[in-house]
């Protein structure tokens, strides 16, 4: 765990892959500071098996801005997309990430686009599917994406939210048969880690009205040394 900046009102980390943002980062966090009652705030959340960038809050006030900054991002997107009518504004927390997926632009997935899609999630499986209408259970998520790099089996993808459901991300891209690079549960050949990073976060200081951008470098990592330059 690589805290990045720390104030007494949250705290920005690089979470590791293999600790869970609801439950490890909390518990790493409270014996970073030697506090086991600590205030951790989760506002926003990431796979256990992913890696990158997240906000905790360290009191409820903090947590309760976050959030709703969140909810003003979420329904400035619904603008932005034509899921919901209203004056478009700009999303003020903003989440980017960076992901290997198999193969390369395609019919299924142009170089550049929106993805949308009706997913259920199955809580008793553990996994998401993609489905063709909406019913109980199912949402929609969206996302943009644009592929960067690319190599003969595989490209680089830049990716923004603007929903924030279970899986998204790993889900809409193996629908379309380009499964991120070892996301075996959603049909990657490849053993290892999931190449799935949250590589860009934005949002605006609860206390302060500072806008905080944080980035991370592309990992040096198999796969993602594939689109070294």
């Amino acid at each position: 765990m690589n805290i990045l900046y720390e104030d007494n009102a949250l705290v920005v980390l690089d979470k590791p892959a293999g600790l869970s943002s609801e439950e490890g980062i909390p518990a790493a966090l409270r014996q970073h500071w030697d506090t086991p009652d600590a205030f951790v705030g989760v506002v926003h959340r990431l796979d256990t098996g992913v890696s990158g960038l997240m906000v905790f809050a360290r009191t409820p006030a903090a947590a309760a801005a976050l959030s709703r900054q969140i909810t003003q991002s979420q329904e400035a997107y619904a603008v932005q997309d034509g899921r919901a009518e209203g004056r478009a504004e700009a999303p003020c927390f903003v989440k980017q990430y960076r992901a290997v997926l198999s193969g390369g632009p395609n019919d299924a997935l142009p170089a550049a686009g929106t993805l949308r899609d009706w997913l259920f999630k199955d809580s008793r499986r553990g996994r998401v599917f993609p489905v063709s209408r909406p019913r109980k259970g199912v949402r929609e998520a969206v996302l943009e994406y644009r592929i960067v790099r690319q190599t003969q089996d595989a490209c680089l993808a830049e990716i923004t939210l603007h929903t924030g459901r279970t899986h998204q991300i790993r889900v809409q891209f193996a629908s379309r048969k380009h499964p991120l690079w070892g996301d075996g549960k959603y049909g990657s050949r490849v053993k290892g880690a999931i190449a799935l990073q949250s590589c860009g976060l934005q949002f605006v200081h609860p206390d302060t009205g500072r806008i905080m951008n944080f980035t991370l470098p592309l990992p040096d990592t198999a796969p993602w040394n594939l689109f070294a330059e």
